[in-house]
């Protein structure tokens, strides 16, 4: 991190005793001793410890030095992320009765953001546990015999909070795909002949173009014994490349994988350590295809122009898409941009927010999102500028994309990606041209999920919202169910 946001995060008013006090459990090491290594008095490490001093700048750097971590560590947007999942996870109906206030949220997260995690954890093992549960009753009113129930995961939100954690930025990756794309002379040109050059010549594995049906539908294949890899014809060439750059960095960069994996205890099972290899050999992929330098300043030359990134780096609209959203190496950042992909039926199935942005782990997201209404525009750009209910606005686009591998029978599932950012950087992206960023009336009210919207004039509102009383009048009917009617003049209260 750099001096400047050093003081941002020593000068932003927060408090992180607790922060500091696990790094001192975690060592085990008693307020005297850590204050000794720290050259200050054990009182004043006292008053730190217990949110009563700030930590001063002088004395973070000494922390981050002393115990070996990130002083991102200390920042504050990891905090307000878990005040987001806590209330979205309390406003659960169950928690109805219990009148917790987002103030008592805030002070349990700061308090002991350990034990929030926990709670978090728990919450998704419940959740789980309920769905196993449906599930289970589902399939024996249908009469389904079964030999047994399996413990439900979630790696997938694991690997979400890894790479959330890292801000989508891991330079290992990035320096790994640069050596070995000078080691082996790759050019972005003639990236496809030249990476299976470099399988042949220098890893001694043979690639090879299966047809369709003949590896059983695998679209990618490694056999290890016999150094060969397969590829589907039924992938396109950007597609066989991004591939080829995956399995490289599967075979290259094993031990940098396991540095970012092994012993990270976000990631609680085999599963989710797997999943993760994936994510981050996707990644070690974009960065082979886009590389850091040529990708950022092609993006700052056409004002992100998706379309024309695509083309001259001979990618997708999702690749480009998601390498938008790594460009964080110091002084050489780009737009801070948050990206999620859904489905028809609402699923999230990835994303990431490096604009602040919040999204919905829990429940349902808002039906308002422009990334909902590309489906009625398929393959056409859709643009947003989007109000949150705490008054922050972001420019969103948004696209639907289809998977082109498959035959005539196959089914080819749509998806919809949406990328966006803070509304202040929307003069860089070349689709904010001939918007009126400035026009209040522009903004579409979005909220994240129903039960966290204060919005009660919502024509899509689904659920009733736990920060308003619900208010339901038998003879009277509003835009919703749960949207409030104004009472006339003549029926207002005296």
């Amino acid at each position: 991190m750099s001096r400047a946001a050093t003081a941002r995060v020593a000068d932003s008013g927060a408090r992180f005793g607790a922060k500091v006090r696990a790094l001192r459990r975690r060592e085990k090491l008693s307020q005297v001793q850590l204050a000794e290594k720290l050259e200050i008095s054990p009182s004043y490490l006292n008053l730190i410890e217990n949110n009563r001093r700030p930590l001063p700048a002088n004395i973070l750097i000494k922390l981050a030095q002393l115990f070996d971590v990130d002083l991102g560590a200390f920042a504050t947007d990891e905090d307000a992320r878990l005040v987001a999942d806590l209330t979205e996870a309390f406003a659960d109906p169950m928690f109805e009765e219990q009148d917790l206030t987002s103030v008592d949220v805030r002070e349990m997260a700061n308090a002991s953001p350990t034990a929030s995690r926990a709670v978090l954890a728990l919450y998704r093992a419940y959740q789980a546990a309920r769905t196993s549960a449906d599930d289970l009753s589902s399939r024996l009113s249908d009469g389904e015999e079964l030999a047994g129930v399996s413990r439900s995961y979630m790696p997938s939100e694991e690997v979400s909070d890894l790479i959330q954690a890292r801000s989508n930025h891991f330079p290992e990756l990035e320096e790994g795909a640069e050596e070995v794309a000078a080691r082996a002379g790759l050019v972005t040109e003639d990236l496809y002949p030249g990476l299976v050059r470099h399988f042949e010549r220098d890893l001694g594995v043979r690639v090879r173009i299966a047809r369709w049906g003949h590896e059983q539908g695998a679209l990618r294949r490694y056999d290890p014994e016999r150094k060969e890899l397969v590829l589907s014809e039924l992938l396109p060439t950007r597609s066989r490349t991004f591939q080829l750059a995956h399995q490289l960095c599967l075979l290259t960069q094993d031990a940098a994988l396991e540095r970012l994996i092994a012993g990270n205890a976000r990631l609680s099972s085999d599963e989710a350590r797997s999943l993760a290899r994936v994510a981050l050999a996707n990644y070690f992929a974009g960065a082979m295809l886009m590389p850091y330098r040529a990708f950022a300043e092609a993006a700052r030359e056409v004002r992100y122009d998706i379309d024309v990134l695509g083309r001259r780096f001979r990618v997708g609209f999702e690749q480009v898409c998601h390498r938008l959203t790594t460009l964080r190496r110091p002084g050489e950042e780009g737009v801070p941009f948050h990206m999620m992909r859904l489905d028809v039926a609402g699923n999230i199935s990835k994303r990431f927010s490096a604009s602040g942005i919040r999204f919905a782990r829990f429940s349902g997201a808002c039906p308002r999102w422009n990334v909902f209404s590309a489906f009625l525009t398929p393959g056409m750009i859709r643009i947003q500028v989007s109000r949150m209910p705490d008054g922050f606005t972001y420019f969103c686009i948004a696209r639907t994309i289809q998977r082109d591998s498959g035959g005539y029978h196959a089914q080819h599932p749509v998806q919809a990606i949406g990328l966006g950012c803070q509304v202040q950087f929307a003069r860089q992206l070349v689709y904010s041209d001939g918007i009126d960023l400035d026009n209040p009336e522009t903004c579409v009210p979005v909220g994240v999920t129903c039960r966290l919207c204060e919005r009660t004039d919502c024509e899509q509102r689904a659920l009733p919202s736990i920060k308003v009383p619900l208010r339901v009048d038998e003879n009277r009917r509003g835009s919703s169910l749960y949207a409030g009617v104004t009472p006339s003049p003549r029926e207002s209260p005296r």
